[in-house]
């Protein structure tokens, strides 16, 4: 990861930093570095120390559960409007799980000394992580709940939709290959559901270049799990 020049504007992108009241914003921007993040680079692995805490900016991350046979299924993805490394702030060294780059772009980078020591005055960055941290927990059981009871074009509808919404844009890179590997499911199998979206002019998809065309069709074609979870993180955006 390379790091970047990093400004006020670049900051305040991230929900969560541009929640902060000015008082403690200013100490806190001295202990961030903004870095450009690259598609697989990894923040953690299964029970490695995490090191750093990353708010992305531009960028999106995936939190995958590995199996036993190390296959990697994706249970969450944070964008802008959260911070990779909850265990961290939850008290937890390390994780059984991992999370890495999905979508390249910026993110804010914070050493782990440097988060306990700053969440110890317990400022509104705390609440703030209180309230994500549940906003996750949402994500991740509706996550079980779809991955049980919706077929894959619903799935692949909710996972492009929320992914659209973690990098405010109906446009971004995504490749067969790893849209297969987040839902589950075979290289055949995902280039048949890209095929059947495309053809019902819901996105429009070519050398790993996706455009949502129709959004609202698209959220028609998903489940319902997509509303839940949106739902739960606008109500963390506008701070209800």
């Amino acid at each position: 990861m390379e790091p970047a020049r990093h400004e006020l504007d670049d900051l305040r992108a991230n929900t969560l930093l541009a929640g902060l009241p000015e008082e403690e914003f200013e100490p806190l921007r001295g202990r961030l570095d903004v870095v450009g993040v690259q598609l697989r680079d990894q923040v953690y692995q299964p029970r490695e120390p995490i090191s750093e805490v990353y708010f992305p900016l531009t960028s999106v991350f995936s939190m995958v559960a590995v199996a036993d046979d190390h296959i990697a299924v994706e249970v969450g993805t944070i964008g802008h409007e959260g911070m990779v490394g909850l265990p961290l702030f939850l008290g937890a060294p390390t994780s059984p799980n991992a999370a890495f780059c999905q979508i390249a772009g910026r993110a804010a980078r914070m050493g782990a000394a440097d988060l306990h020591e700053f969440l110890g005055h317990d400022g509104a960055l705390h609440g703030m992580l209180h309230r994500f941290t549940q906003t996750t927990m949402v994500q991740l059981a509706q996550n079980v709940a779809c991955n049980m009871t919706h077929s894959t074009e619903q799935r692949a509808a909710r996972w492009l939709l929320t992914t659209g919404d973690r990098v405010r844009s109906d446009q971004f890179l995504l490749t067969q290959e790893f849209l297969g590997q987040m839902l589950g499911v075979r290289r055949q199998t995902t280039s048949e559901t890209a095929s059947a979206l495309q053809t019902d002019g819901l996105i429009h998809y070519t050398r790993g270049n996706v455009t949502i065309t129709d959004r609202e069709g698209l959220i028609r074609r998903a489940c319902e799990c997509y509303q839940i979870v949106r739902a739960e993180f606008d109500a963390l955006v506008s701070g209800e």
